[in-house]
């Protein structure tokens, strides 16, 4: 297995780490994922991740029922790193040096983010989370992915979903729907695939860094979309 990139960000979503259940996070779900990450980091690929918060709280959705939008977001925030440090502990468990780096201030906890600190453990051979979101709200886990990749100039984004790929509609409820081997982030804007949010798609769009979108429950999804195999779809220019 040769991988295709260098560095590169995973995108998980909080869903993602609830396996069967309804709430919260499935320990097989992150023994599994703690897994798949460390074939990948043992090819020498350079990784961070961005973790949402979906499996505990949900701010926009909350803010629609009357919660102040701000203060959802901020109580979303606090979801990603309460996921982060379960990913961080499942990576150390199978001997992977990590680090979580927030972008809200919690240093009891985590580092906060510092951009020159992030390349140090890079340096260290270290995987950086990044967690908080971009530390502000009104800003999904999707744009402060786009954010980190770009900051980190960053190979690709790895996107882990449910389903294999981007499809020209949801193929759990459409049994038409046919799934893109290739699709430019101007069709994905066009269409509004929803792949990611636009202001995300935009900013990957602009740092030209290929999104690669797979499904997280498939055996050794990482290390195969890092070294170009199985079914995935890419989105690039």
């Amino acid at each position: 297995m040769k991988p295709l990139y260098k560095r590169v960000l995973i995108k998980l979503s909080g869903e993602g780490l609830m396996g069967d259940k309804t709430f919260g996070m499935s320990p097989d779900v992150l023994k599994k994922l703690a897994t798949d990450i460390k074939k990948v980091y043992d090819l020498g690929v350079e990784i961070c991740i961005v973790v949402g918060g979906g499996n505990i709280f949900r701010g926009a959705v909350e803010a629609s029922q009357g919660i102040n939008r701000s203060v959802a977001d901020q109580v979303g925030m606090l979801g990603t790193i309460m996921n982060a440090l379960y990913v961080q502990d499942a990576l150390e468990k199978i001997g992977v040096p990590v680090r979580v780096m927030s972008g809200l201030n919690i240093p009891q906890v985590c580092e906060p983010y510092m951009y020159r600190k992030a390349l140090k453990h890079f340096e260290r051979k270290r995987v950086i989370i990044f967690a908080g979101g971009t530390g502000n709200p009104y800003f999904t886990t999707d744009t402060a992915a786009a954010l980190r990749a770009s900051e980190m100039q960053c190979d690709a984004l790895l996107k882990a979903t449910q389903v294999d790929g981007v499809y020209t509609a949801d193929p759990r409820k459409d049994p038409n729907a046919k799934r893109y081997e290739k699709v430019s982030y101007d069709e994905v804007l066009a269409k509004n695939l929803r792949v990611m949010d636009l202001t995300a798609i935009t900013l990957v769009k602009e740092s030209r860094i290929p999104i690669i979108v797979f499904e997280l429950k498939n055996k050794d999804t990482f290390i195969n979309a890092v070294c170009g195999k199985g079914k995935f779809t890419i989105i690039e220019n």
